[in-house]
């Protein structure tokens, strides 16, 4: 897969994410993540809705902020809770994509920055 996007930005993200994706991707099938009985394969659905899940407890933290959140992440007890939660989708993220072999994700990722730079305040919506 081509890296090399010609700005220096860009290069060393994707370069960053080609490196970093397979870690990640190691660590969720040495965890059994990826393991299944003959025959079957990893759900797309369900591992998108592991993802959904890791956005919905990263709005959990943000609506519990009435003096019952607790804005320290039980694991990570230095880190909010919201930046964990997101920390945790992102990861969710690169495993799907390097599982599933979207590979070109990263590139994906700059040039929708690229596009949605010229795009109109709020992509001409109401919110």
């Amino acid at each position: 897969m081509e890296s090399k996007t010609g700005n220096t930005t860009e290069s060393r993200f994707i370069d960053s994410w080609e490196a970093v994706v397979k870690i990640v991707h190691k660590m969720a099938v040495d965890h059994g993540f990826w393991s299944f009985p003959e025959g079957h394969e990893r759900n797309k659905g369900e591992a998108l809705a592991l993802i959904h899940s890791e956005l919905s407890e990263a709005l959990e933290a943000v609506r519990d902020e009435d003096g019952k959140y607790r804005p320290t992440d039980k694991h990570l007890p230095h880190r909010e809770s919201v930046t964990v939660e997101l920390a945790d989708a992102v990861i969710r993220i690169m495993d799907f994509a390097e599982g599933f072999g979207y590979k070109d994700l990263p590139i994906v990722i700059m040039e929708k920055i690229r596009y949605n730079s010229n795009r109109p305040k709020k992509h001409g919506k109401r919110f």
